[in-house]
């Protein structure tokens, strides 16, 4: 039996990169989860995938977009009509990836973009779950930041804003809700998505520099690294585990950002 057997999960930002993986994770760990993203063929091909490998867990695809505050009525809804109640939620989608600047391009409709696509989604959705989580006295919920968010990071203005946001958001409904059964935790992933891979983000950097960066001689996949914690978080064992803040990274967080990437670009002008 899996560690999350029959729990309900809501998935946000589930078609791909961590998000992905932790849905197939809880999926075969035996939890029933709603999948939400903007891309429903993607989420239909992950709860084929899920399917395939013989799960016991049932995927759910819906379509969510975290800037329309009806999408995530829709999600809720649809992990409640189907189960009765959510356990667990993972915010992990972030907005406005495409659009990374430095200080001096950053505007105020950029800051609040990555805003309203990160932290405000996230605190909306968990004040949306808690009458449930409350009223069963458990809850599980998973907050998703980056090394953006607590150091510096180069192109990454907004983001890192956001991304602190999420952090301090974290903290205080770790505190506050926790004597209602709710743990509240954020992991800080650094795993390979299709901005490392096809180069989409001014501030990714190529798979092939991130393995020969990564401390651990290897670039960390979201189902097979990333994943197991975030199931055991969202398990009744992580119970005594509240408002940490955790980097799954392979230890690269604890080498400079900035170092990283002048790094890089003195190899791209060789």
């Amino acid at each position: 039996m899996g560690i999350l057997e029959n729990r309900t999960a809501i998935i946000i930002g589930a078609s791909s990169g961590v998000g992905y993986g932790t849905a197939l994770r809880y999926a075969k760990e035996g939890a029933n989860v709603i999948a939400g993203a903007r891309r429903l063929n993607k989420l239909e091909e992950l709860a084929n995938d899920a399917e395939k490998r013989g799960f016991t867990g049932k995927i759910t695809p819906v379509k969510c977009d975290v800037d329309t505050e009806g999408d995530l009525d829709r999600i809720l809804d649809a992990a409640v009509s189907a189960y009765g109640t959510v356990d667990i939620l993972a915010c992990i989608a972030q907005g406005a990836l495409n659009d990374q600047r430095d200080f001096e391009h950053t505007d105020a409709a950029n800051v609040r973009a990555f805003m309203e696509g990160g932290p405000v989604y996230t605190l909306e959705m968990i004040q949306k779950c808690l009458p449930y989580m409350k009223k069963q006295h458990y809850g599980r919920i998973l907050t998703c930041a980056s090394g953006a968010g607590i150091r510096y990071t180069p192109n990454t203005c907004a983001y890192g804003m956001a991304k602190a946001a999420i952090i301090s958001l974290t903290k205080t409904a770790a505190m506050e809700l926790g004597k209602y059964g709710i743990t509240t935790n954020c992991f800080l992933p650094v795993a390979t998505n299709q901005y490392f891979e096809n180069g989409s983000s001014a501030a990714a950097i190529p798979v092939n520099i991130m393995n020969a960066l990564a401390p651990t001689g290897v670039f960390g996949k979201p189902y097979e690294d990333v994943s197991p914690l975030l199931a055991f978080l969202a398990s009744e064992q992580g119970s005594y585990i509240n408002g940490q803040i955790i980097e799954i990274d392979g230890g690269m967080g604890q080498v400079s950002p900035a170092t990283i990437m002048a790094a890089f670009g003195a190899m791209k002008k060789d």
